[in-house]
């Protein structure tokens, strides 16, 4: 039986500027961007939760949910530097570490012998030394796979931590909301709530071959997590799957011939990340769009160049779904994944 942690920094950005300035710590704090150049919200302390704030939210917005929000820029750096003390503590436990952004990151304790072997006990000493070395709380989760893990460490924040133990893992999924599922956004939601779904009890109830017509392949993922069934290995190294670059405008673009001047310089920055990677094969190229009343659309095509012609003719195509002022763009590609390098006899970079 693995043992998964999952460890998560409450609120870690805005953590670490409470930590360096104690004052903050009672006030609705947020890390993000300026309401005049439409930044949004990277993350927020608990007392700015209380108002309705979130990560993702437009500043503006959050500003008119609390006008005496104090909002500060960030220092990525420093975010960066509390991070690797961070993850180096991971490391003193097992070397078995899959981080998942600054903040969070999976760990694999079944071959650890230190604490007896129990996976509570280093859950505890993680949050204890994490806070004493860095002043910054963890919420912990602990659950044989990483599916469970994650939903555990989210369910008592802030400084929590859930222990999924295999006796209670039965008992913990047949309640489970399905919307916690990981891949179930609020589209996924809304159709399984549609098809009256609510928890993974009821979604055990529908056959395989249902899920398979309603969903696709994602069926069969939503047959599997409702049976805590999650044999994801807990890997060292993350394959990237796609270079993205996006701009959010200080001003709407009101019609489609000045998003398409927008667009160069967008090209140009995404040309020179996939230089800073190497050039890796693509597999595809990609344009989001999102509309002055925040719809979002994105338009994928594969076997097209990375050239400013193509995306221009995926930006027209995804514009002409709202035909609407635009408040951001984006474009991307999709990079060949590496079993599929291997196969084509492709250099791994």
């Amino acid at each position: 039986m693995r043992k998964i942690l999952h460890a998560d920094c409450d609120c870690f950005f805005a953590a670490v500027e409470m930590r360096d300035d104690p004052a903050l710590a009672e006030v609705p704090l947020a890390i993000g961007g300026s309401p005049e150049r439409r930044g949004v919200i990277a993350t927020c302390n608990y007392p700015a939760r209380a108002f309705g704030i979130h990560s993702a939210m437009p500043t503006a917005r959050a500003l008119r949910l609390c006008p005496h929000l104090t909002l500060l820029p960030g220092s990525f750096d420093k975010y960066r530097e509390v991070s690797r003390q961070i993850q180096a503590i991971f490391h003193e436990l097992t070397p078995l570490v899959e981080p998942l952004s600054l903040d969070e990151a999976f760990l694999d304790v079944g071959e650890v012998e230190r604490f007896s072997g129990s996976a509570t006990w280093m859950a505890r000493w993680l949050k204890q030394e994490c806070l004493a070395r860095t002043g910054i709380t963890l919420s912990v989760g602990v659950a044989p796979n990483k599916f469970l893990a994650k939903i555990a460490s989210d369910w008592e924040k802030p400084d929590g931590l859930t222990v999924i133990t295999p006796e209670r893992m039965e008992a913990f999924l047949r309640t489970l909301p399905v919307k916690k599922l990981h891949g179930v956004g609020p589209a996924t939601g809304a159709r399984l709530d549609a098809m009256g779904i609510t928890t993974c009890s009821a979604l055990r109830e529908v056959p395989l071959e249902r899920l398979l017509e309603a969903f696709g392949k994602f069926g069969k993922r939503l047959f599997e997590l409702a049976r805590g069934i999650d044999e994801r290995p807990v890997r060292l190294e993350r394959e990237r799957k796609s270079v993205s670059v996006e701009t959010t405008f200080a001003h709407d673009l009101p019609d489609l011939a000045s998003c398409r001047e927008a667009l160069a310089p967008l090209c140009q920055r995404l040309e020179e990340r996939l230089a800073r990677h190497g050039h890796p094969p693509l597999a595809g190229l990609v344009v989001k769009v999102r509309f002055d009343d925040f719809s979002l659309t994105t338009l994928e095509s594969r076997g097209l160049a990375p050239s400013p012609e193509s995306f221009a003719r995926l930006l027209e195509q995804a514009w002409e779904r709202a035909r609407r002022p635009v408040r951001l763009l984006g474009v991307g590609a999709r990079l060949l994944p590496a079993a599929r390098r291997r196969q084509l006899g492709l250099p791994l970079l």
